[in-house]
């Protein structure tokens, strides 16, 4: 009984405001944006974005003209330089500095773009599954042809996986030119900056055989860049959201390789 009443003043103390606890320290946020893939829409990065934003970070998600919510400016006329100018314009207009840039997919080659063209406003660059093109490629050079399934309409390209009918959100058709134009990829500046590569893994797929055969891969380990691997199929954003998002985080402290 002696020795509780010695220590209840310590515990009273400690219960003063200027005794509390010291909370956790939290993660130093980011600026992420993000760039989808071909059909899709910043809508399909929605729950990554709640992950991130509540981890601290600060997250844009843009739609790339002519698709998702801006599926009513299609046009044969988009091509990569719009979508391009999509992103350049979003980090200049907004006023975007130190930005950790992410693509998806065709999104890669559209980020490719976007380092080229202001490698200052960011700080380092994520591609998830996504192409790796050297200059003067274009997505057409990184996928070859398109197979007969998948046919161009008027200037668009009708993907097999579309489901016109389907409830929006939904992925739409994409002006051919967006895959026909070569990127640009030559300024110093943009090849210094730090890069990770995220192949997504199938569960029961052998990776070194993927890497074998995914020219987009042996690119990225011939330039230096970091090399991670998620289990998931080619849309992790929409089965695998939790671990994309903390992926997104886990590769901030990446560095390139000499």
């Amino acid at each position: 009984m002696r020795t509780s009443f010695r220590l209840l003043p310590f515990l009273l103390l400690a219960l003063l405001p200027g005794h509390a606890a010291e909370p956790a320290p939290k993660a130093t946020p980011h600026t992420y944006v993000i760039v989808h893939g071909a059909t899709g829409g910043g809508w399909d990065w929605k729950i990554v974005d709640r992950l991130l934003t509540a981890a601290g970070h600060t997250v844009y998600r843009p739609t790339l003209t002519g698709l998702g919510e801006r599926f009513h400016l299609a046009s044969a006329d988009i091509n990569l330089t719009t979508h391009i100018n999509d992103i350049v314009n979003v980090i200049l207009f907004e006023d975007l500095h130190d930005v950790v840039l992410a693509g998806h997919s065709y999104g890669g080659m559209v980020i490719t773009g976007v380092m080229d063209r202001i490698p200052e406003r960011i700080s380092r660059v994520i591609f998830l599954d996504a192409a790796v093109p050297d200059d003067g490629k274009s997505a057409i050079d990184m996928f070859g042809a398109l197979p007969p399934e998948h046919k161009v309409v008027d200037g668009q390209i009708q993907f097999s996986w579309l489901k016109p009918d389907a409830p929006a959100p939904r992925d739409v058709p994409q002006s051919y030119k967006t895959f026909t134009e070569p990127v640009s990829y030559k300024n110093p500046a943009a090849k210094k900056l730090p890069v990770t590569y995220v192949a997504f893994v199938p569960a029961g797929e052998n990776a070194q055989k993927r890497e074998e055969h995914d020219r987009s891969w042996q690119r990225a380990k011939a330039r230096g860049w970091t090399i991670r691997t998620l289990e998931s199929d080619h849309v992790a954003e929409r089965s695998h959201p939790k671990e994309l998002a903390a992926l997104l985080q886990d590769a901030l402290q990446d560095r390139n390789q000499p």
